[in-house]
């Protein structure tokens, strides 16, 4: 598996990704009804912000996006999200794509990574980031409307670059 700087050409790729998740709306704080164009504008950020795919045997596993968390004063922190195709889950596709952003974010000079909404009910990406370094900072209750568990919290997750 090779991770890489996303192209345009991986688009009609990463979309069915994408538009599987967001439709299901249990994970990401994304409306579920948007169009193409629209998930498009909010995944592929433009520079200086990155986004990368998972691809193997010309085939995209995964994609994540990178990017200052915050304007001006809180542009020392960087944020991302992370999309994995189901078929290619548990085969270490996020795990690469987290290192990559982590790495991105140390080079690119960020003091830390901030997760500002990851679905309290989303125990396989909470595992995932702890893995990574990640630590939970806290709880917004019920700010998630997860379709089958009603309201849960979103955790604020922080990763320390130590830069």
């Amino acid at each position: 598996m090779e991770i890489r700087k996303f192209e345009e050409s991986d688009w009609p790729q990463v979309w069915p990704i994408a538009e599987q998740i967001i439709r299901k709306g249990d994970t990401f704080c994304y409306d579920p009804l948007q169009t193409e164009a629209q998930a498009y504008d909010l995944w592929v950020v433009p520079p200086p912000g990155h986004v990368a795919v998972a691809v193997e045997d010309q085939r995209v596993l995964g994609t994540s996006n990178m990017y200052a968390n915050r304007p001006g004063p809180g542009s020392h922190i960087a944020s991302g999200n992370f999309m994995v195709a189901p078929e290619a889950r548990g085969r270490g596709v996020g795990q690469a794509l987290g290192e990559y952003l982590l790495d991105w974010a140390r080079s690119s000079g960020f003091a830390g990574v901030q997760f500002n909404a990851v679905a309290a009910s989303n125990a396989p990406a909470i595992r995932l980031y702890e893995r990574l370094g990640f630590a939970l900072i806290g709880t917004v209750p019920g700010a998630f409307r997860h379709p089958v568990l009603g309201p849960v919290g979103l955790h604020v997750m922080y990763h320390d670059l130590g830069t």
